[in-house]
């Protein structure tokens, strides 16, 4: 376990504040900063939550800027513009890489030798490629959210259709964070069983074959499109995700997490130089390694081709 538990959030836009609030609710961390272009807005948020302190276990929160960078252990990237109702997260990159240079510029200076930098803004398996190689620093302190929440919405659809809790659904969604992701229902299980056999055995779930097994899957790819649709945007589960994953780095748990990560080989080089989800270990030095999960053919082939769609993505930025 790390003593040092300070979290930068860089960004104060709605995913930006919503995980300040989360992590200021939880005891993972014990000093947050805020760095954001609008410092009346930042300032304001954390004025807000310090007015509660006194309901919570102490932690330092402040409106910093870049400097306070210097002896972070975890950097959150959450700055970006807003993806528009109907627009996929791929048309989010040409408008946010503006963003992203200014960004990596103004922490590379103050960036430590331990630190790891997290990416949660879309889409966020390119960038997390782009940060990796405009900072220059190993790939296992570089990490994307990834599918982490898509991963956790899948567990949640599967929990509605079965009645059983989510927390006792193991599956996992991989690939890029967008509409090519993968679910990975050969291997998915509820107390030990196959999903499969799970559903053809409790005389209750709705789920029966392939076909409903397609359904869940696109109804988690459309998750997003329907709460942006409904309210413009979407940042509570995804501060909840966040949060997990950097409970995980600073705990030190080594938990098995879907993290947008940099794939160096994988599957005999079919997929290679490129940041998408994996299972994952993550811990104190960010992501340890991948876990050689199982994959039938056809997820196999679908991962190949999500990653051919995000490297295709990654040859139209200049200077890479």
């Amino acid at each position: 376990m790390l003593m040092n538990r300070k979290v930068v959030i860089i960004g104060d836009g709605a995913v930006g504040s919503t995980l300040a609030y989360t992590l200021l609710l939880q005891d993972s961390v014990n000093d947050i900063v805020i760095v954001d272009l609008n410092k009346n807005k930042a300032e304001g948020d954390v004025l807000d939550m310090i007015h509660g302190m006194s309901f919570l276990n102490p932690k330092k929160i402040k409106a910093g800027d870049y400097s306070d960078i210097k002896d972070a252990h975890i950097i959150v990237i959450t700055a970006g513009v807003a993806q528009k109702e109907g627009e996929s997260r791929i048309d989010l990159l040409n408008r946010n890489l503006k963003v992203f240079d200014s960004i990596i510029a103004s922490m590379k200076p103050y960036l430590s030798d331990n630190a790891i930098v997290m990416v949660v803004t879309n889409p966020v398996d390119i960038l997390s490629y782009y940060v990796y190689k405009k900072l220059g620093i190993p790939s296992n302190r570089v990490i994307g959210s990834g599918t982490v929440l898509d991963t956790s919405r899948l567990k949640s659809f599967i929990s509605e259709d079965t009645g059983i809790d989510p927390r006792n659904v193991h599956t996992f969604v991989v690939g890029e964070h967008g509409d090519s992701e993968v679910a990975l229902f050969s291997s998915t299980s509820i107390a030990g069983l196959p999903l499969k056999d799970f559903c053809n055995n409790c005389n209750r779930c709705k789920c029966k074959g392939l076909s409903k097994f397609n359904l869940l899957l696109k109804q988690v790819k459309n998750a997003a499109y329907e709460i942006i649709d409904k309210k413009g945007a979407t940042y509570y589960a995804v501060a909840l995700a966040v949060a997990k994953i950097i409970a995980s780095i600073v705990d030190d748990t080594h938990s098995i997490l879907t993290v947008s990560t940099y794939v160096k080989r994988y599957f005999d080089g079919k997929i290679e130089d490129v940041y998408l989800s994996l299972p994952s270990e993550v811990g104190s030095k960010g992501v340890i390694r991948i876990i050689n999960t199982p994959f039938d053919e056809e997820e196999k082939e679908a991962l190949i081709k999500s990653s051919t769609t995000l490297k295709e993505k990654i040859r139209l930025i200049d200077g890479l």
